[in-house]
C-alpha cells in the first residue's frame, strides 16, 4: 500500500513543478488524486534525469533511466519513495509495462535527439512522452469503458504536450538547445533553424506557429470527445485540465505568436477564473464537449465570432455565465475556489 509520506512527497513535487496540472489534480476524487500525484512525480523524476545534461554525461543519464525503468515495474529494489510508490501502483492498477517502456524510451530519445524533421517523428516521440501518460491515467481511473476512452486519451495527452511545446519554444532553445517545432512546418513557411535559434520573430514564424496551434486544437476537440467515457467522478477534472492547457493558446495569440521573445504563462487569477467558469457551466450541463466549447479558447468549425463564448480569443457578446455567480450557486463556488488559494 502506498504510504502517506510517499503521497505527500509526490504531491509536493507536482505542486512545485506542475502548477497547471496540480490545480486539475486537486479536483479529482481522492481514490484517483493520490495515485495521480505519484504518477506525476515519477514522470518528473525521469524528466529531471534528462534535463541534467549540465551535471551528468549522456552515459550516466542512460544508466539512470534504465535503472528507473526496472525500479518502476518492481524488477529492482529502490529506496526512492516515488519509484517505490509507482511500482505499487503499477501492480495494483495493472499499468501496462509497455507504457512504462515507451515512456522511458522517449526520455532516452531526449538525451540524443533535439530536432524533429516531421510531425510524424514528433508524434512517435509523444506516444511515450504524452500519450502513454494519458493511457496510464485512464488505467488508474479504473475506466470501465477504457477501449473507447483510450484513443481520445491519446489525443488529449498529445494536445497537452504540444501546447507546452508551443508555449516553451524560447525556453527549450535557451535551456536545452531543443526545437520541438517540426522542421517541415518551419520550412513550409520559410522559417530557418537559425532564425529560431537567434529568436528572430517575423510573420513567417507567426504563420508557422498558427499552423501548429490549429493542429493542436484539432487534437483537443478529438480528446475532449472521449471524456464522457471516463468515470463520472473524474470527468470534471480532465475537462478542467483541457480548458487550462488550451488557454495557453490565448496567451500565445495575445503575443501575436511571438514566443521567441518571451515564454507566456497563465496567471493564478486566470486559472481561478477558468476554474470558476468551468465549474459553473458544469453545474448546469454535465456534457464535457458542450462545456469545453463554451469555456475554452479552442474554436470549433461551425462557430462564428458572434456565437463564441467569453472564453474564446475572438470577440464575444455572451456574458450569460457571470450572473450565475451572484446567487447561492455563486457563493458556493466562491467558497469552493477559496480552498485552492488558502
Amino acid at each position: 500500500m502506498v504510504k502517506r509520506e510517499q503521497i505527500r512527497q509526490s504531491k509536493e513535487i507536482q505542486r512545485r513543478t506542475g502548477k497547471t496540472f496540480h490545480l486539475a489534480t486537486r479536483v479529482l476524487p481522492e481514490r484517483v488524486r493520490h495515485a495521480t500525484y505519484v504518477l506525476y512525480a515519477f514522470f518528473r523524476e525521469a524528466d529531471e534525469v534528462v534535463d541534467a545534461a549540465d551535471t551528468a554525461p549522456p552515459a550516466e543519464q542512460r544508466r539512470r533511466l534504465e535503472e528507473l525503468r526496472l525500479q518502476a515495474v518492481g524488477r529492482e529494489e529502490t529506496d526512492d519513495p516515488v519509484l517505490a510508490a509507482f511500482a505499487e501502483l503499477h501492480e495494483r492498477y495493472d499499468i501496462a509495462e509497455s507504457d512504462v517502456d515507451v515512456f522511458v524510451d522517449a526520455m532516452l530519445a531526449d538525451i540524443e535527439k533535439d530536432r524533429y524533421e516531421t510531425y510524424e517523428e514528433l508524434e512517435a516521440y509523444m506516444d511515450g512522452s504524452a500519450a502513454a501518460v494519458g493511457r496510464m491515467m485512464t488505467q488508474i481511473m479504473e475506466t470501465a469503458n477504457a477501449e473507447r476512452a483510450l484513443p481520445h486519451a491519446t489525443s488529449l495527452g498529445e494536445a497537452f504536450q504540444l501546447s507546452n511545446f508551443l508555449r516553451d519554444v524560447r525556453e527549450d532553445v535557451v535551456e536545452r538547445d531543443r526545437i520541438y517545432l517540426p522542421k517541415e512546418t518551419l520550412e513550409a513557411h520559410g522559417v530557418t533553424e537559425a532564425q529560431v535559434l537567434n529568436f528572430e520573430f517575423d510573420e513567417r514564424f507567426r504563420a508557422a506557429m498558427e499552423s501548429e496551434l490549429q493542429r493542436t486544437e484539432a487534437l483537443y476537440r478529438e480528446g475532449v470527445e472521449g471524456i464522457r467515457y471516463l468515470p463520472e467522478d473524474c470527468q470534471f477534472a480532465v475537462l478542467l485540465a483541457a480548458v487550462l492547457y488550451a488557454d495557453h493558446h490565448r496567451e500565445i495569440r495575445k503575443l501575436g505568436c511571438d514566443v521567441l521573445s518571451t515564454t507566456p504563462s497563465l496567471s493564478t487569477s486566470r486559472k481561478l477564473l477558468l476554474l470558476a467558469k468551468t465549474r459553473l457551466y458544469w453545474a448546469f450541463e454535465r456534457d464535457p464537449v458542450a462545456v469545453f466549447r463554451r469555456v475554452s479558447v479552442v474554436p470549433y468549425p461551425d462557430e462564428s465570432d458572434a456565437t463564441r463564448g467569453p472564453g474564446h480569443s475572438g470577440p464575444s457578446t455572451d456574458r450569460t455565465w457571470w450572473p450565475w455567480s451572484s446567487g447561492a450557486l455563486g457563493r458556493r463556488v466562491s467558497g469552493w475556489i477559496r480552498g485552492f488559494t488558502e
